[in-house]
């Protein structure tokens, strides 16, 4: 039989189902399926989009499983998702909409210049986010299920329209260190910020295919010390900007996104040990020199 031709009596399970005799082409999904499916061997290793029939490690025939995966989006739909969501939300309080805020209170600003800061960094911050996404990124074909997507769209919209409502509240006071600590803070967020893009714009989203470098550009130099130098800037942007106003919503998303982005660091991390037998022993994941 040929390796290419697989497939389907239906042999059912309550979470998969077996195929035995589908016509694919070369590769798994060259023809894909109306729904997202998720194949398996019997033996119960997943397989790539991409994997070659004839190069999987079974006889003449094989026995495979699937399990439909539900409703999905892509990645670009999820990371638009997450970041318009806050860059609207974020607006709508400071320009204070009617039904946010006393009625006395509609439309009008907030006479503190650190406020008028906040809401430029921030605004920036996610303007910048979109256009990576949409014209420099590179997702991979992955998707991702709309159960989660409501979930983390619920924890970024959340959080943003929490820090914006205290942010740009009539009662809202200054830092307590002022212009010190605000124009402090603001040169910090916007080094983490460029950092940041550096880092971005080399990786697109593609698999690294060798152990990434600093170059000349400054902003590459923390390669030195972590592996993951683009989240050690956001961790740094968000920090800054918690410093700059001296807001309790924003040092929490702070520190819940910390932990988040040393989970991921530290996987990444681990691929690039695994992968690259002469990868820098003095390089973190994420804080240099620490963790």
């Amino acid at each position: 039989a040929n390796p290419s031709h697989l497939g389907a009596s239906y042999a059912k399970t309550n979470q998969r189902k077996c195929l035995q005799k589908m016509l694919f082409g070369p590769h798994l999904l060259e023809n894909p399926p109306a729904v997202p499916l998720c194949f398996q061997l019997s033996d119960g290793k997943s397989l790539r989009d991409d994997d070659v029939l004839e190069n999987l490690p079974v006889g003449t025939t094989a026995t495979m499983f699937f399990h439909d995966l539900g409703p999905q989006l892509g990645w670009t739909m999820v990371f638009l998702a997450q970041c318009v969501g806050p860059l609207f939300l974020y607006l709508l309080f400071y320009f204070r909409l009617p039904n946010i805020y006393l009625h006395e209170h509609n439309y009008t600003r907030s006479p503190y210049k650190v406020v008028k800061l906040a809401c430029v960094c921030h605004s920036f911050h996610y303007i910048k986010k979109l256009f990576e996404i949409i014209f420099i990124h590179r997702f991979s074909h992955g998707t991702m299920p709309l159960r989660t997507i409501m979930w983390n769209c619920l924890y970024y919209w959340g959080f943003a329209a929490w820090m914006a409502y205290y942010i740009n509240h009539p009662l809202y006071t200054p830092p307590a260190y002022g212009k010190l600590q605000i124009y402090s803070a603001l040169v910090m967020f916007v080094v983490c910020i460029c950092g940041f893009g550096v880092i971005s714009s080399l990786a697109t989203g593609s698999r690294p295919k060798s152990i990434p470098y600093p170059t000349k550009n400054p902003f590459t130099w923390l390669f030195f010390l972590v592996s993951c130098p683009n989240y050690t800037y956001e961790t740094g942007a968000w920090l800054s900007f918690s410093i700059m106003t001296q807001c309790a919503p924003v040092a929490l998303f702070t520190f819940i996104s910390f932990i988040q982005m040393t989970i991921w660091a530290r996987e990444k991390q681990e691929i690039y040990t695994r992968e690259f037998i002469s990868y820098p022993e003095l390089r973190s994941a994420i804080v240099p020199l620490f963790l």
